[in-house]
């Protein structure tokens, strides 16, 4: 990419880049290896170059058609990752200062005296009764099957409260997706089904994006759909409550309230039903409970007229964008963060779905239901535990943000010991409880690259490696395509791998463990796994739908490959639940032989009985009844909790509160005093979570917490264009930057998340040192089902500082 050209990605940049490197012999690399970007999930192929051993360039893949060769800013910024002074370098413990404090203190040991501490503590719990207070929390930046060795390691510890990252990121769509279709996965393809040979997504001729900025999210996978919309003249309408870079790029741009998209998808969907709309051969055939759909939508009366209240968009569009997508000939959704992070995620998606289906726009190419970061491949197998595992008693509530109220009120019971691979102290809602909570930890082990806000708070730090100093698979395209990547460059100090500092800990247990024989771990964990093209072969042999993705299939392709891929000859799939040999023979590999559709009837399930049963003890229905969160404006239908623990319907080793929906607002209006509603998101195509922080890119393009305001909104209070401000909501503050941006709703603020404190590079540039948007955001409420924290509505009111 061109340092002229859009962050955002490729393809139209009309300057020309100056190179006169080719014959320079300083310049020349003299070996370019193949791997990947690990900063999101279009993941994007790399070529590095080396000069005497030095990263001296950076390039795209040109025989990807979808990559193009494109790449983003942020994929300059590997090497930033590598190359950084602020890097962890060996392990830690901790000798002095109180958790959290900025003057712990530390001092550097052996990994095999780290791993000792670890492990004789968390055998110290198991030995007293207390395996279920051990936790671990993963994060979306793990090499590919880590999670099926923490599993493996929390069996045999027997402990339930192995969480990951889903619950931050996106797990609704992957559980709504799975209740309805069979699979909880992106169900169409980016570029040509091989098996096909027709383009799947981009011959979408109608694009439906909610709560997705993928300008800035997925630069390079939604520039594959500009460039494919250029050829088919797709309609794309952007449905967000501020005009992002993506819905710059979109035929119509609709603003609801933050946190009412569930309305308005309600409204479209009694709409197409209403007048006809819908494809009656594939309901016919494929579809199970549309009657009963029909039924409820008029019941509760889901009209656009209601839904036009409810989002604050009027019922004239609602009719019209419902009729577009239902008339389209191949009509694609594309949902994020922006759906996940509201307190109906489930229930959204699974109206999406509804959406979808009715319409037969799913197991068709250029359609379906792609709603991003699913975690695929997330459960990788590994060969049976041979030992007898202890028993285990029933999980914290899905969602590691639990993990707080656990530690402070000990309800159920209380976590003592902790793993993170994340940083929690930035990413988990309500940020004072939580530090409040990591401050009374018993034992916490930080695992990461840099000192971040949650090390502060450990008594072991482990230090990892970035992706350019690993082999393996890293991240995934959602559209369940991998690729592989070789090492770079030597790891930096003593650093690892997280799936070796999983197995070493085995081996720790192993020498620790009083109570078992040293093969009780060790046999579970052979050292050989520690060679990651091993255990990636482990992973093929056995798990279903896999024995396609071999190592050096992955590694001799300039595209990835998609799962499920059940056999070397098998080509991948693209479109899930398309009527083709291709396809039924991955459903084959599935355990599902001759089913369409993978659920119990090998239909699409609106309704069943037995869903409908299991979801109620959790108080949803088969059939969504809208509801919203009690800090969105206006008088809305909205959601209480009781008091106790059930068995979480969709995450049945867990457990969860039960909830009654539609119910009015409990206590006073908080927008008295709080008047506006916030959303968090990404600061901009530059970040990518808070790692990204830690670059001198990353703090010199966004290193300013600028939160968007309206104008109008702004100078009710006074604040011109860049004036300090304190954003307030009744959990905290924080501080900001204000910018005016006319497109956003009038009632509506953007606050960029991934900021924290401890973000030492931007002090070169003078940034502030800001505390986590988090901050604002009310725990309390989150989505039972799938353990979605709601990010995108809170109360909140602004002033100038």
């Amino acid at each position: 990419m061109s340092p002229a050209a859009p962050l955002g990605g490729a393809g139209r940049d009309t300057g020309r880049e100056l190179n006169f490197t080719a014959s320079s012999a300083a310049l020349r690399p003299d070996s370019v290896i193949a791997t990947a970007c690990q900063f999101c999930n279009s993941n994007c192929r790399l070529h590095v170059g080396l000069r005497a051993g030095r990263i001296i360039s950076v390039q795209g893949e040109p025989a990807d058609p979808v990559q193009a060769g494109n790449i983003c800013v942020k994929a300059r910024m590997m090497p930033e990752l590598v190359y950084n002074p602020l890097r962890l370098t060996t392990p830690l413990r901790r000798v002095g200062g109180a958790k959290g404090a900025a003057d712990s203190r530390f001092e550097p040991v052996s990994w095999d005296e780290a791993l000792d501490i670890v492990a004789t503590r968390l055998l110290a719990l198991r030995d007293n009764g207390e395996a279920r207070a051990i936790a671990n929390r993963t994060t979306g930046r793990l090499p590919r099957g880590v999670g099926s060795l923490v599993a493996r390691l929390f069996a045999l510890l027997g402990s339930p409260n192995n969480t990951d990252v889903g619950p931050v990121c996106n797990d609704a769509g992957g559980d709504a997706l799975r209740a309805t279709f069979g699979l909880g996965a992106f169900t169409n393809g980016y570029g040509t089904d091989p098996a096909t040979r027709r383009e799947d997504l981009g011959s979408a001729t109608y694009l439906l994006f909610l709560g997705t900025n993928q300008a800035e999210t997925h630069p390079v996978t939604f520039d594959y759909l500009l460039r494919s919309r250029a050829k088919t003249r797709a309609k794309l309408v952007v449905v967000d409550p501020r005009k992002t870079p993506t819905g710059a790029e979109a035929d119509e741009w609709i603003a609801p309230k933050p946190h009412t998209d569930f309305a308005l998808v309600l409204g479209m969907l009694y709409h197409v039903i209403d007048s006809g709309l819908y494809d009656r051969d594939f309901v016919r055939r494929w579809v199970l409970g549309f009657d009963q759909l029909r039924e409820h939508l008029v019941e509760h009366g889901y009209t656009p007229e209601w839904a036009a209240r409810m989002a604050d968009v009027p019922a004239a569009v609602i009719r019209r964008v419902a009729e577009e997508y239902a008339r389209a000939e191949r009509a694609a959704i594309f949902c994020n963060a922006g759906i996940s992070h509201q307190l109906g995620a489930f229930d959204t998606y699974r109206t999406l779905a509804f959406l979808a289906a009715v319409t037969g726009n799913v197991g068709k190419p250029g359609g379906g239901c792609n709603f991003m970061h699913n975690t695929w491949p997330g459960d990788l197998a590994l060969p049976p535990l041979a030992p007898r595992t202890p028993p285990r008693d029933q999980a914290l509530p899905v969602g590691p943000d639990y993990f707080a109220e656990s530690i402070l009120s000990g309800r159920p019971y209380r976590i003592k010991a902790l793993l993170t691979q994340g940083n929690p102290l930035i990413s988990s809602a309500n940020s004072a409880k939580v530090k409040d909570a990591f401050s009374l930890l018993e034992f916490y082990v930080y695992t990461g690259l840099y000192m971040e806000e949650a090390a502060y708070y450990a008594d072991i730090i482990l230090p990892v490696c970035s992706g350019l100093e690993m082999d393996g698979v890293y991240m995934r395209r959602d559209d369940r395509a991998i690729r592989w990547q070789e090492q770079v460059v030597p790891r930096v100090g003593q650093s690892r791998p997280d799936w070796e500092i999983w197995i070493d800990l085995a081996h720790a247990l192993a020498r620790n463990d009083e109570r078992k024989p040293a093969s009780y771990w060790a046999a579970a964990f052979p050292p050989a796994w520690r060679d990651y093209r091993t255990l990636w072969a482990q992973f093929v042999a056995h798990t279903p739908g896999m024995g396609g993705m071999t190592a050096e299939r992955l590694a001799e392709r300039a595209e990835p490959l998609r799962w499920p891929c059940p056999d070397a000859k098998h080509p991948g799939v693209s479109t899930l639940y398309l009527d083709h040999p291709s396809w039924y023979a991955a459903t084959k590999s599935l355990g599902a032989e001759g089913k369409r559709f993978l659920t119990p009837s090998g239909k699409v399930e609106l309704f069943t009985a037995d869903l409908d049963r299991r979801l109620a003890g959790a108080g949803h229905r088969a059939l969504p009844s809208y509801f919203t969160h009690p800090e969105v404006t206006g008088d809305n239908p909205t959601i209480a909790y009781g008091d106790e623990f059930v068995t979480n319907p969709i995450n049945p080793q867990a457990t969860t509160h039960p909830v009654q929906l539609g119910v009015p607002r409990p206590g006073d209006d908080p927008h008295r005093e709080f008047p506006l509603m916030g959303m968090t998101g990404r600061p901009s195509v530059a970040h990518f979570a808070t790692i990204t922080h830690w670059t001198p890119t990353g703090k010199q393009l966004t290193g300013i917490r600028l939160v968007q305001i309206h104008p109008d909104t702004a100078a009710r209070y006074g604040i011109a264009d860049l004036d300090p401000i304190v954003v307030e909501s009744p959990r905290g503050s924080i501080a900001g930057t204000a910018s005016l941006w006319a497109d956003i709703r009038r009632d509506t603020i953007f606050v960029p998340n991934t900021f924290g404190p401890m973000q030492q590079l931007g002090d070169q540039f003078g940034d502030p040192r800001y505390a986590p948007a988090n901050t604002l955001v009310d725990d309390r409420y989150y989505d039972n089902l799938s353990g979605q924290q709601a990010y995108k509505c809170f109360a909140c009111r602004v002033r100038k500082s």
